[in-house]
């Protein structure tokens, strides 16, 4: 029994202090320090990007490698975790990606194959959403809407 109560109380310890590790340690995704090659991968450079009002940026990438674009939005400051999207789509190809969810940092990344192409884009944080159309088209003017609902 003596045997039985040490291991129970070594354990109990080990249990304790891996739980206050847990607790100190923020979750991967709330890194204040996020860019969107953390996001997309080293590969992505920005090429666009638009604010979400104050609480972040959404950020449009290119890896000119593989002739993909990723977005990816990010908050200005980490924290509860809130309703955030990020959006990418090739009106040509009729191919996109979109994540949703709610998040303590960034939404995405999302991926699509948009070498010469135009690309819309966007995404929110909070209630501000923001929309990209006909992005990166050369000549072409995009048009950019923001809505706060």
């Amino acid at each position: 029994m003596r045997f039985n109560r040490s291991v129970l109380s070594l354990s109990a310890v080990a249990a304790l202090a891996a739980g206050s590790t847990a607790v100190l340690a923020s979750p991967a995704s709330a890194a204040p320090n996020t860019t969107p090659q953390k996001v997309c991968g080293s590969a992505y450079k920005t090429v666009n990007s638009a604010a979400v009002g104050s609480l972040g940026t959404i950020y449009l990438t290119y890896n000119s490698g593989n002739g993909r674009n990723c977005v990816a939005t990010i908050r200005s400051t980490p924290g509860t975790a809130v309703d955030m999207s990020a959006w990418v789509y090739v009106p040509d190809t009729e191919q996109g990606d979109s994540d949703y969810g709610r998040y303590t940092s960034y939404a995405g990344p999302t991926y699509v194959y948009g070498k010469a192409h135009c690309v819309d884009w966007g995404g929110s944080i909070k209630n501000v959403y923001v929309s990209v159309y006909g992005s990166n088209c050369g000549a072409l003017k995009e048009q950019r809407v923001t809505t706060i609902r």
